[in-house]
């Protein structure tokens, strides 16, 4: 946990924005039995983090004997430091709901949720569940998914090329971008186990975004956060396209124009605009006018 924390004040300063968010974790990371040791080092680790850090912290499900203790512990002493709350294991808008009241106790009604999707019950529920007010993102949980089959689907298809090729992970991993998609919250995809590979991780990312709509990732070591940025983020050629748009569209007071023979109006522009938003969260290199635009805001 603090080696990620460190690299991210490390890469914060290389690409003058804060490129990724740290997952401190609680769910898999604290010992049986040390539950509470482990949510005040997360707490005190949250604290210690530099100005501009984005720190989360994954707690455990709600039917596990910790998880309020995680709420109270960490929402409540260092609620104002965290980006946001993980909840794993949710399978309805009700485990939602229990957490959401659970941050709101301890002094945390700030805090959005990222809900991770682990179960076949879950993916039926992702469209009620990316609705709640309080869910700002869904991840896929592909592992437990995979388990959550009783051997119905192969081990095969948890790895960097099966999770891409088996109709039900795929399936499911379409439910969640979509129900992100029809309610404006962001679809995180899950990680890649060979974390050595990375070519593997890289081709996961970029089939990831460019096939299935997602516009984050998981990564599980230090080495798959550059391969995932590359992938997610926009081509140069895209990000000069998308200025010289965006630009015409000013002069223009957002009526519709004309480049390259090619009409432009506000449903366009709001594609390029994004395409700028995502270059900028992903640290790429923006040509001046664009900075002005990100700096002014």
């Amino acid at each position: 946990m603090r080696k990620s924390l460190q690299l991210q004040a490390e890469m914060t300063e290389e690409f003058g924005a804060c490129v990724f968010d740290v997952t401190l974790d609680c769910e898999d990371g604290a010992p049986a039995g040390g539950e509470a040791d482990h949510a005040a080092l997360v707490v005190s680790l949250a604290l210690q983090a530099g100005q501009g850090a984005r720190v989360a912290v994954r707690v455990h499900a709600v039917d596990h004997p910790a998880f309020e203790q995680d709420v109270a512990t960490i929402a409540g002493q260092a609620g104002h430091r965290l980006a946001h709350i993980m909840l794993p294991k949710v399978e309805s808008v009700n485990d939602i709901a229990l957490a959401a009241a659970a941050l709101d106790t301890a002094g945390a009604a700030h805090l959005p949720l990222h809900a991770l999707i682990e179960s076949p019950a879950a993916v039926h529920r992702a469209f009620d569940i990316a609705a709640h007010p309080r869910v700002q993102s869904l991840s896929f949980g592909l592992m437990d998914f995979v388990s959550a089959h009783g051997g119905a689907i192969g081990s095969d298809a948890m790895t960097s090329a099966g999770q891409f090729s088996h109709p039900l992970v795929v399936r499911a991993k379409l439910e969640i971008a979509s129900a992100c998609h029809a309610n404006a919250k962001v679809p995180s995809h899950c990680v890649v186990t060979e974390f050595t590979d990375t070519q593997a991780m890289q081709a996961a990312a970029q089939r990831a975004a460019r096939e299935l709509g997602y516009t984050r990732m998981w990564s599980i070591h230090p080495a798959q956060i550059r391969p995932i940025l590359a992938a997610m983020a926009p081509e140069a050629g895209e990000i000069e396209i998308a200025t010289k748009i965006i630009a015409a569209a000013v002069l223009a007071e957002w009526a519709p124009i004309s480049m390259d023979g090619q009409l432009h109006d506000r449903a366009s522009y709001r594609y390029f605009w994004q395409v700028l938003e995502r270059a900028h969260q992903t640290g790429r290199a923006l040509p001046n006018e664009a900075r002005g635009w990100f700096s002014a805001a």
